[in-house]
């Protein structure tokens, strides 16, 4: 495995960068192209390793994608085009794509084996295989389909009525894309509101959806028409260079053109909770809002993060973890349980990886209390092939006294490619 010594002791950083693509827009973005009718054209697509691994699938369903760097051009099947797929799908690192995907394929007349790397093979998947089964679809695979390889045999589905037990956008949305292609109504209530792209994207497509509250609503049937899709930066991505222009000194960092959905912006609401100077320029707010971020260097405090804040920076816990050991008092997090089902047990691994930099970070059951003010020391740590994780240390390593290793740094490349080159160009 290879490692990568990371700029530590870092004074400022100043400048502007524009923030790739949105994840989990892009991947989105490329399964309703290829559900609609006529040709789609993506822009600002995040060409990282998991949303390639959306882009493969769908060729080998029949879909003819042409992707350029950022540029897409998809010429969409609708969801009666699709073929039978000639070897297994592989979804790579990508938990989005098998969530989605095992949604579509529930509902198509043929059969199709989902299966990824060694991450993805720990990672439960009851969770959508359970109310995929009660709509009518055959599902297969390791300790009764807990987990990958999993085989999908398509059929008739029938729309239902469902409670999340867990509130996570990923169910949601294979619910929803069953639910698009079943016979009568389906409605899927939500404990707590997650991310709402799939909801926003099926009306960008001329679809019809629903939502009341905790409530949504979605009908079989539908035919979604190709359009023309600009995928906003990803506040994930800009998250980390949010803290890390937080607590370095003299710092002023501009984040051009992210995407700003109400349910995403938790971590914003955090930050300036805790103190951060942030100033926010709204630009666009049809389909997907966005603006640009400003934020300076700021003195922090403690605070709690819980309850329905959780599933609006579900994502961002690591870089919060982070932040929390620059700010005086005490920081608490907790409801955050989903974080051991990620990429890596991310309760686990945030804990061990800033306590190596000497934070004083303790895991609980479901989140984390960090003490703050801890000056940081270096160290070798790994992003244990979690790119959340990798980016996460790199800020760290920003305002550490003495040297810091980072093992398996390509682990960033699942979600952005262009990361080390953005934060050299920010330091002063």
């Amino acid at each position: 495995m290879n490692t990568k010594k990371l700029q530590t002791n870092i004074q400022t950083l100043r400048g502007s960068i524009a923030i790739p693509g949105d994840k989990s827009i892009s991947h989105r973005s490329i399964m309703f192209g290829a559900l609609a009718e006529g040709e789609t054209t993506v822009t600002n697509f995040l060409p990282g390793a998991d949303c390639l691994s959306t882009i493969s699938c769908f060729k080998q369903l029949g879909v003819h994608i042409e992707q350029d760097g950022q540029h897409v051009k998809i010429e969409g099947k609708g969801f009666n085009g699709l073929k039978e797929p000639e070897s297994v799908l592989d979804v790579g690192n990508s938990g989005t794509t098998i969530r989605l995907m095992m949604g579509i394929l529930a509902g198509q007349d043929f059969s199709a084996v989902l299966a990824g790397d060694e991450s993805i093979a720990k990672r439960p998947m009851t969770r959508v295989v359970n109310p995929l089964r009660q709509m009518g679809a055959t599902i297969d695979g390791r300790k009764g389909a807990e987990y990958t390889p999993l085989a999908i045999r398509g059929g008739k589905l029938q729309g239902f009525r469902y409670e999340l037990p867990v509130a996570s956008a990923q169910v949601k949305s294979a619910i929803i894309l069953a639910g698009l292609q079943a016979e009568g109504e389906t409605i899927i209530i939500e404990p707590e509101e997650t991310r709402d792209h799939t909801e926003r994207m099926i009306q960008e497509f001329g679809g019809k959806i629903e939502k009341d509250g905790h409530t949504i609503k979605v009908s079989g049937n539908q035919v979604f028409k190709g359009t023309a899709i600009h995928v906003p930066g990803d506040i994930s991505s800009a998250a980390f260079f949010m803290v890390a222009a937080a607590i370095t000194e003299n710092s002023e960092v501009v984040l051009k053109n992210v995407g700003l959905n109400s349910t995403r912006t938790g971590i914003i609401e955090v930050m300036k909770s805790m103190g951060a100077d942030i100033t926010i320029e709204k630009k666009t707010s049809e389909g997907e809002p966005a603006g640009d971020i400003t934020v300076r260097s700021s003195r922090l405090k403690g605070t709690t993060i819980s309850g329905d804040l959780i599933p609006r920076l579900i994502d961002e816990i690591p870089v919060i973890a982070l932040l929390a050991t620059q700010a005086e008092g005490i920081t608490t997090i907790k409801d955050a349980a989903e974080l051991k089902v990620k990429e890596t047990n991310r309760i686990d691994t945030v804990a061990n990886e800033l306590s190596i930099l000497g934070a004083d970070i303790t895991p609980t059951a479901d989140g984390l209390i960090i003490k703050g003010r801890k000056a940081l020391n270096g160290g070798t740590v790994t992003s244990h092939g979690d790119h959340r994780i990798g980016m996460m240390l790199a800020v760290a390593a920003l305002i550490t006294d003495g040297e810091v290793e980072l093992a398996d740094p390509d682990a960033i490349d699942v979600s952005y490619p262009q990361f080390f080159g953005h934060l050299t160009q920010l330091i002063k």
